[in-house]
């Protein structure tokens, strides 16, 4: 059985011979030839959550785990603006996302119509592609030119970068009815080929490798990728070489520099010259250190590459001189062929500074007192290993930069465009086909505020939620600024005395709460090992006010 209506039948038959299969519905009427077209198809697994915000960022979370597009679908009006700040998230993430927005006909917009928005190219500025289907698929040219249109928005959401691609479509009355005619379409061959560098251009970016004494290559967010890997801890050898990596890189080697901050912070202005880098060359998404950007923007490199497989320009650093438009492996694997050994201190010299403030972070860390700062180190220490780690915005994610990556670990966080909201629903999306620990530390803030993420029923008992709790947006206390104001409290901080607790027990969720370091270690086994059909929350009260002091201390201590 499928909709009487053509193009959402026609589009369902290329959604499945495209290999895909993962739909997140928000239940409503003016979707239902959508509803019925889709959840009715064997081939197809279709979720249904109610809240459009919610659903919008599990399909991202989805599709992270999946590493395939997909579908998101809603009713006209409001709803779909509902998935403003999950699709700027995958655009910004390049997440493959197909959105999919019912609507009235043409002819029913802007004369007051209910339920009905401009709802053509209305996400423009955070999507590759926007599409509208034909309403009626009666001639030869309709049903063509909605098969190009189904095509393009397939390929588009993965090439040559992923992203989001929106497909309006107009409905005409009445909605409901059905037939057992599928629509039958072909799919198209819409490949490209990949970008590649010249010999003579990569020889050229060889020289000056092989004549500068300074080389810093960053990473930002990406995916796991093993060859990445394995790459960078080739060229890492080189004595003229560091690679500055985050948590969220996802990539590990025991000499990468994993700590930017904790080494940044200590760079005094006699040690300029010696850190500062020569050539620049960046690749990955978004670098959550505001430290090393600051640094680099300060400190201008003489060269900036920036290595992007769409060709995308990052000029983060306000120094870019060139975009490399490659696949990294591919651009670093041709680089490293061309390499020479060179006579350098500068690996030496980050090195040595990164195992000097190891020491005195361990120092610091002994006599720490009950805080974020030391809740973060228990906790970073205590996962399991092969485990997923969900980082979310802002602090959790600013904090597990202090203590480095884990080679056995994997890190996502919603730094696209950074927001505390959909968190919790990211969690859950990618948990849902997961085997694995997936873990969430989360703020109060950005628990709370995406707490519609537990009201679905495709939770998996494998998700366990950490929430730091420090009775409101902690970092509005460290960062310059608020504090010096009279509204801290009040419309920065949000400052509040809520608990989780009775969020958990509405939705069904195991609830664990620990208010000191000696709770804490004995619920952090207790919260893992749970093993019933629920996911756990794990609510971590600390002292507010003591946790921007301690985290200030700890910069001074390490810089000494």
């Amino acid at each position: 059985m499928t909709s009487d209506k053509k193009n959402i039948s026609l589009l369902a038959d290329l959604f499945v011979k495209s290999g895909l299969s993962n739909i997140v519905i928000s239940p409503g009427s003016r979707n239902a030839p959508i509803i019925i077209s889709f959840a009715n198809r064997p081939e197809i697994k279709a979720f249904s959550i109610v809240d459009e915000r919610s659903a919008a960022f599990f399909a991202l979370g989805l599709a992270l785990q999946t590493n395939k597009t997909v579908a998101i679908a809603c009713t006209s009006g409001s709803a779909l603006l509902n998935y403003a700040s999950a699709i700027s998230e995958a655009y910004y993430q390049k997440i493959p996302l197909l959105i999919l927005t019912a609507d009235r006909p043409p002819n029913l917009i802007d004369i007051g119509d209910g339920q009905t928005i401009r709802q053509n190219n209305v996400f423009a500025n955070y999507i590759k592609k926007s599409y509208q289907l034909p309403l009626n698929l009666d001639t030869e040219n309709d049903f063509k030119s909605a098969e190009e249109i189904i095509n393009k928005s397939l390929y588009e959401c993965n090439s040559p970068q992923p992203g989001p691609v929106h497909i309006n479509i107009p409905f005409d009355e009445p909605i409901y009815g059905t037939t057992e005619e599928h629509i039958s379409g072909r799919v198209m061959d819409n490949k490209k080929a990949h970008a590649v560098i010249s010999e003579n251009k990569i020889k050229e970016i060889a020289e000056h490798y092989n004549s500068s004494e300074k080389i810093m290559i960053i990473v930002g967010q990406m995916r796991p990728v093993s060859e990445l890997n394995n790459i960078l801890s080739k060229l890492s050898k080189q004595s003229n070489t560091i690679i500055l990596t985050e948590t969220t890189s996802n990539v590990f080697n025991g000499s990468f520099i994993n700590t930017i901050d904790n080494i940044v912070s200590t760079i005094s202005d006699k040690d300029v010259d010696s850190f500062k880098p020569i050539i620049v060359i960046s690749i990955g998404g978004q670098i959550v250190s505001k430290m090393i950007k600051n640094f680099l923007r300060k400190n201008k490199p003489n060269i900036h590459w920036h290595i992007s497989p769409s060709g995308e320009n990052m000029d983060t650093f306000f120094s870019l001189t060139e975009v490399l438009e490659n696949d990294e492996v591919n651009f670093f694997n041709s680089l490293e062929k061309k390499l020479m050994p060179i006579n350098s201190s500068y690996k030496n010299i980050w090195s040595d500074r990164k195992n000097q403030i190891n020491v005195r972070k361990c120092e610091y860390l002994s006599k720490c007192e009950y805080s974020d700062l030391i809740v973060f180190d228990e906790i970073l220490n205590s996962l399991p290993d092969d485990s997923i780690l969900h980082l979310g915005n802002s602090t959790p994610v600013r904090y597990s930069q202090l203590f480095g990556s884990k080679e056995n670990i994997k890190y996502n966080s919603n730094r696209g465009v950074s927001g505390i909201d959909g968190q919790i629903s990211t969690a859950a999306g990618y948990s849902y086909n997961s085997n694995k620990f997936n873990i969430l530390i989360t703020g109060d803030l950005g628990f709370f505020y995406d707490s519609n993420g537990l009201m679905n029923k495709y939770l998996s008992p494998n998700l366990r939620i950490i929430v730091i709790n420090n009775s409101g947006g902690g970092i509005f206390r460290f960062i310059p600024g608020p504090d010096t104001t009279p509204n801290l409290e009040e419309f920065f901080e949000a400052k509040h005395q809520w608990s989780a607790e009775f969020i958990c027990k509405a939705f069904n969720v195991n609830y664990i709460k620990s208010e000191n370091i000696e709770e804490l270690r004995k619920q952090i086994p207790t919260f893992l090992s749970l093993k019933n059909q629920y996911p756990a929350v794990l609510e971590i009260f600390t002292p507010a006010e003591n946790n921007a002091k301690i985290l200030r201390e700890y910069f001074r201590f390490i810089k000494e």
